[in-house]
């Protein structure tokens, strides 16, 4: 037999209401009797009845999450750190991949796959600002990256610019002078990849080291053989530098993984940095730096914002715009041991 608000009621000696104000995270329940009804919903097990919660409640007790790629870590552990959140919060999470296409983005905000949801938490790559009005939807929506900014919606994001910048330092912290990037995109101006470049600019200038276009290798994709071949395309060229700015992690790594192919060392011949700072960045041989944007912020922080929006209905309410904070990670691909 299923284990009901019933069973949890006598178990923890109150009332079914109290049962409910708990499960449901409401404030007005006291410390103590608070724990006693966690205590007995662990000891006998009890999960909440999502079915019946949103029959009850009109909600469906699930959000959507549509990211550009799976394949790419960072959005796989972004999916990893919504999920975890909004389990927390008694809700599920239905995934939706939309292979970075601008189509496909746009489509989705329309799909009647989303009435299965309360709302979604959308990291676009493939529209642009001049798609800013497709984001007006009768939903609660949450928009994450860096494609469309001024959305009529809550827009969470990280310190691309500044985050670059400072990796950038960094390096020149450690003497370094002839900094090589990986991952640029050709005429980007707004979306991770131009800001980021444009942080790496900045920090140039406030150094007094001209830009030079030599050092530039571009590549359309993220993922570690694109790394991989921007930084061959580099050494074909017989490019100087001594140092390597991956615009994400995983074009760090194929970057490196050429790098030492080719007998330079890391770090002492070509210092390395990332900038995303995955899960397995830390086991990398030689250990990855990078820059932490405040991944599981982010997560975090959308799926509170979007709750919250889900809760009070969303009307007409301001849109907010959160950045998370950032930190450098200086590992062995800087800094040896």
């Amino acid at each position: 037999m299923a284990v009901t608000l019933h069973d949890v009621a006598r178990r923890a000696g109150v009332s079914i209401k109290t049962v409910s104000n708990v499960i449901n995270d409401r404030p007005n329940v006291g410390n103590t009797t608070r724990a006693l009804v966690q205590a007995a919903v662990e000891e006998l097990g009890y999960t909440p009845n999502l079915t019946a919660r949103g029959l009850r409640s009109g909600r469906k007790g699930a959000l959507a999450l549509a990211v550009p790629d799976l394949a790419l870590s960072y959005f796989a552990e972004l999916a990893a750190a919504v999920i975890e959140t909004a389990e927390a919060a008694g809700v599920v999470v239905l995934i939706e991949q939309t292979g970075a296409s601008r189509d496909r983005e746009i489509a989705l905000l329309k799909s009647p796959r989303l009435n299965m949801t309360d709302g979604l938490i959308f990291s676009p790559l493939g529209m642009g600002q001049e798609d800013v009005e497709a984001l007006r939807v009768d939903y609660p929506l949450v928009v994450l990256g860096e494609r469309v900014f001024d959305a009529p919606t809550d827009h969470v994001t990280m310190h691309n610019v500044a985050g670059a910048r400072a990796a950038t330092d960094h390096l020149f912290s450690l003497g370094r002078r002839r900094i090589a990037v990986v991952g640029a995109h050709a005429g980007e101006v707004v979306g991770s990849a131009g800001l980021r470049l444009a942080g790496y600019r900045e920090a140039l200038a406030a150094a007094g080291i001209p830009f030079d276009e030599d050092l530039i290798g571009y590549s359309e994709l993220w993922h570690r053989a694109d790394g991989a071949n921007a930084m061959r395309e580099l050494l074909s060229r017989g490019v100087a530098f001594d140092a390597v700015f991956g615009l994400n992690d995983t074009l760090a790594l194929g970057a490196m993984r050429v790098l030492q192919e080719a007998g330079r060392r890391v770090p002492q011949d070509v210092a390395v940095i990332g900038f995303d700072d995955l899960d397995e960045a830390p086991y990398a041989i030689p250990s990855l730096s990078t820059v932490d944007p405040g991944r599981g912020w982010i997560a975090r922080t959308a799926v509170g914002l979007l709750l919250q929006r889900i809760e009070s209905g969303g009307g007409d309410a301001v849109p907010q715009r959160h950045l998370a904070d950032f930190r450098v990670v200086a590992r062995e691909s800087t800094v040896a041991r």
